[in-house]
């Protein structure tokens, strides 16, 4: 299974990701963000980790919000994240760890994740979520 493929926006950058666990939508959502806005990592510097609980109203703003503290952590802490350990992930909650490595350079700027056309399905494969990128 693909992790994430970039959709045609005229505007933004739209995201459909994959994955066969909602942890792995997640992971699969945060990567396919940060890759498909080409922000790139140093390649030999060692790991950070980073940890993180966030609360939201329901699954799709759990996702929304995920996403967004990445990409604040990613201009606040100058890190690309590229895993995440997932302690706890509820319909409305989640701890857990993100590992990533210094930023060396931003593509494409991400100002915000909207909730534009947000959509998640369940799949008898599993998951399936388009996300919308305001640059």
């Amino acid at each position: 299974m693909k992790k994430f493929e970039i959709l045609e926006h005229r505007a933004d950058l739209k995201i459909r990701v994959f994955g066969k666990t909602k942890e792995e939508l997640f992971e699969n959502a945060m990567v396919g963000m940060l890759k498909s806005a080409k922000y790139e990592k140093e390649a030999k510097n060692q790991k950070s980790k980073i940890k993180i609980k966030i609360k939201s109203i329901d699954f799709p703003s759990l996702l929304v919000d995920f996403l967004s503290e990445v990409l604040y952590l990613v201009e606040t802490k100058k890190l690309v994240f590229e895993k995440v350990e997932f302690k706890k992930l509820t319909e409305n909650e989640i701890e857990a760890t993100l590992i990533g490595r210094p930023l060396k350079r931003m593509g494409v700027h991400i100002k915000a994740v909207t909730y534009h056309d947000l959509k998640i399905l369940q799949k008898e494969e599993g998951f399936e979520a388009e996300i919308l990128f305001d640059i």
